[in-house]
């Protein structure tokens, strides 16, 4: 048995047969409860989680049912619970006993795994350490440095973590030092939707809600691992093959929660072994072949409804939906004809029978649902993929009636609220009148940075001061390692986070390490315990109430630590009371409801509604925001996802990268990958077995993948090859490891989402 070299971990990859869910699941529970040292207090914790009166999942941000299971939790959300509620702590004496430059050989894993921050800390050169500080004189040095800096320099970034209260006064802070610079995990992953939907359907967030998923008679899956990514939806989908609904998947890789699912919490299930199908049908599309894919079942419906036309029979396509709701049919019908089933094929990687098969049950069903992931929308086309998958819905009017819509699967838990409030780079997506009334200033009305437009700052030295409220930005975005050597050019560095990560051994000349309290954390403030608001995928707003004890008496608050960086930085404003906020987030939530009126109507009465209440998504009754006043079909410039992918040459493969199983964004809870089959290890590329045999290597062979690019030489070694059924010529390795392969540039072109999804890369052995 091999061992990983970076690890030590035994290495060992077998294929995985069991269904998603079931007794894997539970074990992968048990193992990390005991391990994390938290097995009585998650234990416990977990029934309060995703529950009315408990705390939201700080995992994914999938919806939140009013009348929950009892067990309202997945796998991934207890392993982030148990990650969370560790009684493991990195003190002052963690710092004195180990340098940065030791740390920073340490692997994601373990720097994580040393437990939770407990005092803020300093950045000291001459040690090589972080030493303790002060708040305030922390908080002190943090203004004088912002206070120097031109805020058109200052990046605020904001993972998805944050709560819309923390992300309401942390949108203000930016505005009110002058600047628009809020780039944000959405940058990385679902801008393409932001961007997309709005010019399709006039609302920027999905029409599906959780009722929905009850009503539905046809489920379409693109580029979506529901198992890894969002397991708890795996109970809506269950229920809805039980009536018989069929689910028809495109994805590149045959994930095993979008084919066989045990429940948990069914002990018929857990004893008798039963397992649900959840696909119908699956349909192995290639990496960037998806434009293609969609647009091959457009063709098929619309050619389908010609040949009714020709014959006299009852309409394929919904008329009277198109001619009253929608505008730009003409001009896409005639797109459709115009393209050459065997270009289709090509590009797609799908055979016409297999496409006009899905074609044939979507144009049976009533009631369409289209969900989707980042394999829709990280690639240089993101914005028309998901526009594609709105023209295929408006074919039979699938937009705005019960069971049908748009549903794009957000990852982080409030990654979409943070948006509704107000984290954004674009001045025209806030509502600036109402700051200025309610604030009594001018904020900045020209553009800000976004992730990949800050990451091209920082490389050009033009950005002096960062600020992150959580997450791990460095090993979050592409071109790792152009970024982390560029980044001893920033003057001021400030991390605001639970536990240490690789983002905080990447230092500016001055830098701090801010902790927080965790969203499990109880949150005791003047006025008593404080509850903070999230926003799921659904659009859906739920309250949440920490449970746990805090693991050091040192730990701020989010909005208590963005209060005083404000305080520190900006002359007092008499419309702004920090602290009465900090003291009573209520007062927080209200200023929201002022600022956003129409999507927090009663925000504190109805924050705690089971099930959440629903924000206002005008296109959920056929009321559209756009241009034209009506839903349009948007013709894309071509079907290839990737125009940077040579065409021409055998030997160069599209790279996607991949979460695993034992993993949520760069957080690693483990090495294990129990539904791929591999365990020990992180450093793996899958591959055909056609394409291992045709580029002359083995399985188990050490390579080194090259992105194909002429700018610079971005490269990642000591990857082991393991076969896999993946479509040939695609590639697949686990993200971050694999970010340094993605240039800069390499992005969506609307919406600038680094374009993970399908990197040229070649393949050789290393040395």
């Amino acid at each position: 048995m091999s061992k990983d070299p970076d690890t030590g971990e035994p290495v060992t990859i077998k294929p995985y047969e069991a269904p998603s869910g079931g007794w894997g699941s539970v074990k992968s529970l048990v193992d990390i409860l005991p391990r994390e040292g938290s097995l009585l207090r998650s234990g416990t914790a977990l029934l309060l989680q995703n529950k009315p009166n408990g705390f939201v999942c700080p995992s994914c941000a999938w919806a939140k049912p009013e009348k929950p299971n009892t067990f309202e939790f997945c796998e991934n959300g207890a392993k982030a619970t148990a990650w969370e509620m560790t009684p493991k702590t990195v003190t002052p004496a963690f710092f004195r006993q180990h340098t940065v430059s030791e740390l920073l050989t340490w692997p994601d894993y373990n720097l994580e795994e040393a437990g939770r921050l407990t005092h803020p800390m300093r950045y000291d050169p001459e040690t090589d350490r972080y030493r303790p500080v002060s708040w305030g004189d922390a908080f002190a040095e943090i203004g004088r440095e912002l206070r120097a800096c031109d805020p058109k320099a200052v990046v605020l970034y904001l993972s998805g973590r944050a709560s819309l209260e923390a992300s309401y006064m942390y949108a203000l802070f930016g505005r009110l030092m002058g600047t628009n610079n809020f780039p944000d995990s959405s940058n990385m992953c679902h801008e393409s939707t932001s961007v997309a939907l709005p010019a399709s359907i006039g609302s920027p967030v999905g029409t599906v809600d959780l009722e929905d998923f009850e009503k539905t008679d046809c489920i379409m899956f693109f580029g979506q691992n529901v198992g890894t990514s969002s397991p708890r939806m795996l109970h809506q989908l269950q229920d809805a093959r039980k009536r018989g609904v069929p689910i028809i998947t495109f994805n590149p890789l045959k994930e095993r929660g979008l084919l066989t699912f045990t429940n948990p919490q069914s002990p018929t299930e857990m004893l008798s072994g039963e397992s649900t199908r959840i696909s119908t049908q699956y349909h192995q599309v290639k990496a960037g072949g998806d434009l293609a894919a969609v647009m091959g079942l457009c063709k098929a419906i619309v050619a389908a409804d010609d040949a009714a036309i020709a014959s006299g029979d009852p309409r394929i396509l919904d008329v009277d939906f198109i001619a009253t709701h929608t505008h730009g049919f003409e001009d896409f019908a005639a797109e459709t004809r115009r393209h050459d089933w065997a270009d289709l094929e090509r590009q797609s990687g799908l055979t016409r029978k297999n496409l006009e098969a899905a074609a044939a049950v979507y144009m049976r069903s009533s009631a369409v649902m289209g969900v989707y992931g980042m394999g829709l929308t990280q690639h240089r086309t993101g914005v028309e993929n998901c526009q594609m998958l709105i023209n295929l819905l408006l074919l039979r009017g699938n937009i705005g009636k019960a069971g049908a819509g748009i549903c794009p699967v957000r990852g982080h838990s409030n990654v979409q609220g943070q948006r509704t409030v107000g984290i954004t780079e674009k001045p025209e997506l806030v509502p600036m009148d109402k700051l200025r009334e309610l604030y009594k200033f001018e904020p900045p009305h020209d553009k800000g940075l976004n992730t990949v437009e800050a990451c091209e700052g920082i490389l050009k030295g033009d950005v002096k001061a960062f600020i992150g409220l959580g997450g791990n930005f460095i090993r979050a975005i592409p071109e790792t390692d152009a970024i982390e050597a560029a980044w001893s050019r920033i003057r001021l560095s400030v991390q605001i986070s639970t536990k240490l990560n690789r983002a905080h051994l990447i230092r500016g000349e001055v830098s701090y390490i801010l902790p927080c309290l965790a969203r499990t954390d109880i949150d005791l403030q003047k006025t008593g315990k404080q509850a903070v608001a999230i926003e799921d995928s659904t659009a859906f707003i739920h309250g949440s109430r920490g449970v746990r004890t805090p693991v050091s008496k040192d730990l701020l608050s989010e909005p208590r630590i963005v209060a005083e960086m404000a305080k520190a930085t900006l002359p007092p404003n008499p419309h702004i009371d920090w602290d009465a906020w900090c003291d009573d987030y209520a007062l927080v939530r209200d200023k929201i409801e002022a600022t956003y009126p129409e999507q927090f109507k009663d925000f504190n009465a109805r924050m705690f509604k089971p099930g959440g209440f629903p924000r206002p998504v005008p296109a959920r009754n056929r009321v559209w925001k756009t241009k034209t006043g009506k839903a349009n079909f948007i013709v894309p410039r071509g079907l290839d996802e990737n125009p940077d992918m040579p065409s021409d040459s055998i030997d160069v493969l599209r790279l996607m990268t991949l979460r695993s199983n034992d993993q949520f964004n760069t957080t690693i809870y483990g090495y294990d990958d129990r539904f791929r089959g591999v365990k020990g290890t992180r450093k793996i590329v899958f591959m055909n077995q056609h394409d291992i045999d045709r580029l002359a290597l083995k399985d188990g062979d050490i390579v080194t993948l090259t992105t194909i690019a002429a700018d610079m030489k971005r490269e990642v070694s000591g990857l082991r090859i393991i076969a896999y059924d993946i479509p040939e010529g695609c590639c697949g390795g686990y993200y971050p490891e694999c970010n340094p392969l993605i240039p800069l540039w390499h992005h969506a072109e609307h919406s600038k989402v680094p374009a993970a999804k399908s990197i040229p890369v070649t393949i050789s052995l290393s040395v």
